[in-house]
């Protein structure tokens, strides 16, 4: 979960997130509206999390900082 100044903000924020997802080929389910983003990184065809949920979510932090 992440805390933002306004709705333009978690836009950007989501944005940002779904440009590391096309680079590493993984994509994270997205939800953002006034002042949040919510994320769920999950692999839908292990039925559970895995190696490359956790190297998606380090690159995910790196990029939001």
């Amino acid at each position: 979960h992440f805390d933002v100044a306004d709705f333009s903000a978690a836009r950007q924020l989501a944005n940002k997130v779904a440009e590391v997802g096309e680079v590493e080929g993984h994509f994270p389910d997205i939800a953002f509206g006034w002042q949040y983003v919510n994320l769920t990184i999950y692999t839908h065809v292990v039925g559970g999390v895995c190696e490359n949920d956790f190297i998606l979510a380090t690159k995910i932090d790196r990029v939001t900082g």
